[in-house]
């Protein structure tokens, strides 16, 4: 059986997955809404605060600088 972007099993057939869907919507069977990726929540946290109080404490002259390296990485020119 194929599996959702997140892991979730679904019918692999039109007709399946239709019948599926019509059942959720009745209320014969109940929709799995679960959201856990995996990752630890304080970490994931932690994580997405990271990269926005790196870019509050840069200088301009900083991030123009790393912005230059990555162009020049990404389009294969030397520094």
């Amino acid at each position: 059986m194929p599996k959702t972007p997140k892991g979730k099993k679904r019918p692999s057939d039109v007709i399946g997955n239709a019948i599926r869907v019509a059942q959720i919507a009745t209320g014969e069977v109940e929709e799995d809404t679960e959201t856990d990726d995996g990752k630890d929540p304080a970490a994931r946290s932690l994580g997405q605060r990271g990269g926005k109080a790196r870019a509050e404490k840069l200088t301009a002259k900083q991030r123009s600088e790393i912005a230059r390296k990555a162009a020049a990485k990404r389009w294969g020119k030397g520094l």
